[in-house]
């Protein structure tokens, strides 16, 4: 008779897997900023989901490039919004330990859609900030740009002292581009190898987040989902953690650091 599959037994599976590998692609979203205070909600970062701006456009039109060339008032009051959001929150532990694996295993790389900086500011050196971030801005005219703790003082929209052009987050708007750079990278990392693809507060609703699951499944490569939701790889994946990223986190490393 074989014993039935319980949570504690998937944390042990997954744990065993994580130990054994030496290449592991993380993949994160906005769920995995939740214990840090982060809104999960729909936006650049997270802003609105299914209602209207003051203006009465939808987030998509608020936020988009072309927004940002005709009225950059207007992108700028919910980028501004986006920025209050991540003020002052902190790397939780699920941050913390993914970038305590990185210096244990130096194959650990991280694919983030968050443009809140909370991985790096936990210590990960290995991160694709895939939509950007907000702590660094440039100009839409001329080639300066800058590093920004926060938005504390900035005119909206700031000028560029340079040119005078109007400053912006290096963030991909709705319609815009993925960088080139950030695409280049991941390509490098799953033709370099890798040994195990973890998604990680996610939807999955974008064809390059989903992707790497589905192109890991497709070759054989353990693949696991810490989601407490139903995703677009749910279905998919080899192992499923239905909790919190911190806390998933947490009884990991607690199983790969036994005290």
């Amino acid at each position: 008779m074989t014993s039935p599959i319980t949570a504690e037994t998937q944390f042990d599976a997954v744990a065993a897997i994580i130990s054994d590998a030496q290449r592991i692609l993380f993949i994160t979203g906005a769920g995995i900023s939740a214990d840090s205070g982060l809104p999960t909600y729909r936006g650049i970062g997270g802003l609105y989901h299914e209602r209207l701006t003051g203006e009465g456009l939808t987030i998509e039109e608020a936020l988009s490039g072309e927004m940002m060339a005709k009225r950059p008032d207007i992108a700028w009051r919910y980028l501004a919004e986006i920025e209050s959001n991540c003020r002052g929150a902190l790397p939780n532990a699920a941050h913390r330990l993914i970038a305590e694996l990185e210096r244990e295993k130096p194959g650990v790389w991280v694919l983030t859609q968050n443009v809140d900086g909370l991985h790096r500011m936990a210590g990960s050196q290995k991160v694709i900030q895939i939509h950007g971030t907000v702590h660094h801005l440039r100009c839409t005219e001329c080639p300066h740009q800058r590093s920004v703790l926060d938005f504390a003082g900035l005119s909206i929209p700031p000028a560029c002292p340079v040119c005078g052009g109007v400053l912006r987050p290096d963030v991909v708007l709705f319609g815009e581009m993925l960088p080139q750079k950030g695409i280049d990278r991941l390509a490098h990392v799953l033709e370099t190898g890798v040994d195990l693809v973890i998604s990680i507060g996610t939807t999955s609703v974008f064809p390059y987040i989903a992707g790497p699951v589905w192109w890991a499944q497709q070759n054989g490569i353990p693949t696991v989902e810490i989601n407490p939701g139903e995703t677009e790889v749910s279905g998919v994946v080899d192992h499923r953690l239905r909790v919190g990223a911190a806390e998933a986190m947490t009884r990991l490393w607690e199983r790969l650091h036994p005290a």
